[in-house]
């Protein structure tokens, strides 16, 4: 699956997209970001407060764990305000 950072996580992190491979220990959108904090200390202070992360899968906003698979698109990115 790609996943892309947006925003401050893109810069905290130093990347802005990778592809990962599903597996036992990624399987849905929770399992994903605890394999994402268990990369290092960049990862773990840029997940650390999951209250200004947003999620999207395939382009569609989510609000709950979600199941993934090879292929999908992950975003993380932080809210959008509008005016």
């Amino acid at each position: 699956m790609k996943i892309l950072y947006f925003a401050w996580l893109k810069t905290k992190l130093g990347i802005s997209e990778e592809t990962v491979a599903c597996s036992a220990e990624i399987r849905d959108v929770d399992s994903l970001v605890a394999w994402i904090k268990s990369r290092g200390p960049q990862f773990q202070e840029a997940f650390i407060d999951m209250d200004v992360v947003r999620i999207a899968v395939n382009q569609e906003y989510v609000i709950t764990n979600v199941p993934l698979k090879d292929g999908d698109e992950v975003a993380f990115f932080p809210p959008v305000t509008g005016g």
